[in-house]
């Protein structure tokens, strides 16, 4: 099993949701985040700088089979995408074990 984080542009968490339901991927937990980029010139409109920094996001959180982590990130990839800095960036991480506390079934039957 592998842990998804995916650090997302607010305007974009919709997109990425419905492109993840569409995949079957059901149960996420997404949190408001704020950080610091390594951006070295912030972008330029109509003569104003803009913080990217600033800009809203989301951390999306998804823990999903190892066989079906390339698909989980290539939806994010897509719907997540807008071609501008500050897009985001998504983690891959091992989980060693998951337990539904309902039930008590652990493992991938837990997920």
């Amino acid at each position: 099993m592998k842990k998804i984080e995916a650090i997302i542009r607010k305007s974009k968490l919709e997109d990425v949701r419905d492109a993840l339901h569409e995949i079957e991927v059901n149960f996420f937990t997404y949190w408001e985040v704020s950080g610091i980029g390594n951006e070295k010139k912030s972008p330029v409109y109509r003569d104003v700088n803009y913080n990217t920094h600033d800009i809203a996001r989301y951390n999306v959180s998804i823990v999903v089979t190892d066989d079906f982590v390339e698909e989980t990130i290539n939806v994010i990839l897509e719907h997540a995408y807008t071609g501008e800095v500050g897009d985001g960036k998504i983690f891959v991480i091992p989980i060693e074990e998951a337990y539904r506390i309902r039930t008590i079934e652990n493992g991938k039957s837990s997920l």
